[in-house]
């Protein structure tokens, strides 16, 4: 056989779990955006005003105090009668969400379409700054309209070109994982040993043989004064 067809067979063998998995799960990511029905974004933006100028430390404080607030039910009561939907649900569709430098609050609606999505966020958005400027002589700050939803021309998700990345990614740890298991549960491969020097024939009698030599040269040391009286 070639050495060029021996070493594709060889690579075949070794790679092809993941040669099947990358496809399929590229295929399965790019089906789950076709048939996953889609959902529009949309956001509202609403300040935090501090009542007395200067105080802009506190403004940004609030705001991040507010935007944790716009998915609680407190927030979302004033809204729920205006979107159609009870306060479990709707917590469900916004989330709100701040800036760490700024006092302002982004609040994304969800929707079927591009409508609901606008709804919701611009109504969470109204019923906010009524509940923050119920107490703004209390907390120094007011709530105030920056700029209302706009309705997106395309859906937020799905993705083709994120869930087929996704799908692909995926099957790319399944098939590494499919390789080691493969590889673990193969046949061990041992490395034949070099042969090892066979041992003179005075390592082989060892430590015996020494004693053996010594009391030998001890017979001989103890004979020579006799044999020579």
């Amino acid at each position: 056989m070639p050495e060029p067809r021996r070493s594709a067979r060889a690579l075949a063998r070794r790679w092809w779990p993941l040669a099947v998995a990358v496809p399929l799960g590229a295929v399965a990511g790019a089906g789950y955006a076709a048939v996953s029905h889609p959902s529009y974004a949309a956001s509202s933006y609403v300040v935090v005003v501090p009542n007395t100028p200067g105080e802009n430390s506190t403004a940004v404080n609030f705001a991040q105090a507010y935007g944790r607030l716009t998915g609680q039910p407190q927030v979302l009561i004033g809204a729920a009668a205006e979107t159609g939907h009870t306060v479990a649900v709707l917590s469900g569709l916004v989330r709100g969400t701040t800036s760490p430098d700024a006092p302002m609050i982004e609040i994304t609606g969800t929707g079927a379409r591009g409508g609901e999505a606008v709804r919701n966020a611009d109504a969470v958005a109204k019923s906010l700054i009524a509940f923050g400027n119920a107490s703004s002589k209390e907390t120094g700050v007011r709530l105030v309209p920056l700029a209302p939803a706009a309705e997106p021309d395309a859906p937020a998700s799905p993705s083709a070109a994120l869930d087929t990345g996704v799908g692909a990614a995926a099957g790319v740890l399944l098939g590494t994982l499919a390789m080691l298991t493969r590889r673990k549960d193969g046949p061990a491969v041992r490395a034949e040993l070099p042969a090892q020097p066979a041992p003179e024939p005075a390592a082989q009698a060892g430590p015996k043989a020494e004693q053996r030599a010594e009391q030998r040269v001890e017979r001989q040391a103890e004979q020579q004064p006799v044999a020579a009286r």
